[in-house]
């Protein structure tokens, strides 16, 4: 068993399972459905968050972990003899960052990065850091590579639908409106730590061709790394069918394309219908 624990949220979208596997600690984000408080991956299924999202009227609220959650996080590892390296969700999203580097108090056994990323893209960061941790690293190396490397993660997801991001008041009624009426796309991506619009489609088959054309531009994908494709809400055929029709993406075998579900964190702001690809760049 490695000497140094991995510690990160709920928000990269790691089931508690793969957590075990992997030998990593996935902190569980809690989220709130009116009075009702779950914790993300523990009390609160993927699936079951979309059944929930779609038959409600108001948007869930997600909490962002507590330094005293870390603080408990970081004692367990350390007692049992580990030091520690923590990654959560980017600084520019979440405050749990700053409550991370808090609760670590300057500690030289504690090393806290910052993902820059959240979601999927947090995912294959994470599974990259238990890679390099896995080939003996010491925790400043492991942490020092890490901030170098979160910078090479590229994300890029398709929304489906315009209405989670009206609903959480990140675009207006008149913009929603007038991008469903003329069927539009947006593409995002998390650019710096944080998410943003860079580039509209008008229609699926126009926003999965800039998909691909981001793709492409970023020199494909890094087979060598960890990478993933996405989706959002119960269902993951159209995704399916997307990398069957870009498998040359994936030298021919789409089996080199693991495949994940969004969960709250995010799925709260983009809803159900969304395809979303992160790689490491080559």
């Amino acid at each position: 068993m490695s000497k140094i624990c991995i510690i990160t949220d709920s928000g990269s979208d790691i089931s508690q399972a793969e957590a075990k596997e992997l030998d990593i600690v996935v902190l569980p984000i809690s989220v709130r459905f009116n009075e009702e408080e779950f914790l993300d991956g523990v009390t609160l299924s993927k699936d079951d968050f979309y059944h929930k999202l779609i038959e409600s009227d108001v948007l869930p609220k997600t909490a962002q972990i507590t330094p005293f959650v870390y603080e408990e996080a970081f004692k367990k590892a350390l007692d049992e003899g580990k030091e520690v390296l923590c990654m959560p969700l980017s600084s520019k999203i979440s405050g749990s960052y700053a409550n991370a580097v808090q609760a670590a108090n300057n500690n030289p056994h504690i090393r806290v990065v910052d993902s820059l990323n959240a979601c999927l893209g947090q995912y294959i960061i994470i599974k990259r850091a238990a890679e390099l941790r896995d080939q003996g690293l010491t925790l400043n190396e492991l942490a020092d590579q890490m901030a170098r490397e979160v910078k090479d993660v590229r994300l890029v997801a398709l929304l489906d639908t315009l209405e989670y991001l009206k609903k959480g008041g990140r675009i207006s009624n008149t913009t929603a409106f007038f991008g469903t009426m003329l069927a539009i796309k947006p593409v995002v991506s998390v650019i710096d730590g944080a998410v943003e619009v860079i580039g509209k489609a008008r229609g699926s088959k126009n926003g999965k061709n800039l998909v691909r054309e981001l793709v492409d531009k970023e020199g494909g994908i890094n087979l060598n790394k960890p990478h993933v494709a996405s989706y959002s809400g119960l269902s993951k055929l159209t995704l399916e069918k997307y990398i069957e029709d870009n498998k040359d993406l994936y030298e021919d075998d789409i089996s080199k394309m693991p495949i994940s579900q969004i969960g709250p964190t995010i799925g709260t702001h983009i809803g159900p219908g969304t395809i979303a690809f992160a790689f490491f760049k080559k």
